[in-house]
């Protein structure tokens, strides 16, 4: 079982000026960070025990879940034991004041890219390019030599780069959050009792009419609240998906182990990957 208040060290991806560093801040405000290059490499410091524990980012309010967070806890052995939320505003930086006619080239994550498509859209024949962080966004056009070249970052960044900003805020929608999960080697059981906690799991159905209903519909039986339903393909198995979901209870809670077991009779595949409590 692991324990929040025991952990010490914290990986995160990208570096100081890394959305995911203020999450990481946020959840273990006095742990020691450690930054890295990806996600990749988070999960695996914690899997190798180089860490304790590892903040992602798994979901936009925009722009929805972020795949590859989902897709490395399917296929890893981590479990989500803590969350938070914060407000993103993306920032369109450069090396100096250029006009935004001038852009070129355009680096951020893919899912600051998905959030400011209004942007991209003004800036005609721009060329996109993502870039594992939005930090790194910052940090490559920081050490450019070429003219034309910005990022979508934040002002953490911009500031730590020394980048100039060309628009303060040019999100789609004046009011933006990412989620951010703590992911640890086990999963956490203690909070049975609490209203606000959380389940995470995963599950894949056999291909029949309705087997979707089929799967999900203990849930509704017991009385029990489905969050969040999000499908993902499963690459070994060219156009077959599995469901990432997150219902409110507790793993040990009778009623909740209940409705589990019943979805796993009803489906071919249930994974758990994450026990924890509601963020803020």
């Amino acid at each position: 079982m692991h324990t929040v208040t025991e952990t010490t060290t914290v990986a995160y991806a990208g570096g100081a000026a890394a959305h995911s560093a203020a999450g990481a801040e946020r959840l273990f405000p006095d742990s020691e960070l450690v930054a890295l290059g990806t996600f990749v490499e988070v999960v695996r410091a914690v899997t190798a025990g180089d860490v304790d524990v590892g903040v992602l980012p798994i979901e936009s309010s925009l722009a929805g879940p972020v795949a590859e967070t989902h897709d490395l806890l399917w296929d890893g052995s981590l479990a989500i034991v803590a969350e938070t939320s914060i407000p993103i505003t993306h920032l369109l930086v450069a090396k100096e004041r250029i006009a935004p006619a001038e852009i070129r080239v355009l680096r951020s994550h893919p899912v600051a890219l998905e959030q400011c498509r209004g942007l991209i859209s003004r800036l005609a024949g721009v060329e996109t390019i993502a870039t594992a962080t939005t930090a790194a966004a910052a940090a490559q056009v920081a050490s450019s030599t070429e003219r034309g070249e910005a990022a979508i970052s934040s002002e953490r960044a911009a500031e730590l780069y020394g980048l100039t900003v060309i628009e303060p805020d040019v999100g789609d929608h004046p009011e933006a959050f990412t989620r951010f999960v703590a992911v640890a080697p086990s999963m956490r059981v203690d909070g049975l009792g609490r209203e606000d906690w959380r389940v995470a799991f995963s599950f894949v159905t056999d291909h029949r009419p309705a087997a979707l209903f089929h799967a999900i519909e203990p849930f509704a039986a017991h009385g029990i609240d489905l969050r969040q339903l999000v499908s993902r393909p499963i690459p070994q198995s060219p156009f077959t998906y599995r469901f990432d979901a997150i219902l409110a209870g507790h793993p040990c809670d009778p009623v909740t182990r209940t409705a589990l077991q019943e979805v796993r009779h009803r489906t071919r595949t249930v994974k758990v990957f994450g026990s924890y409590p509601a963020g803020t």
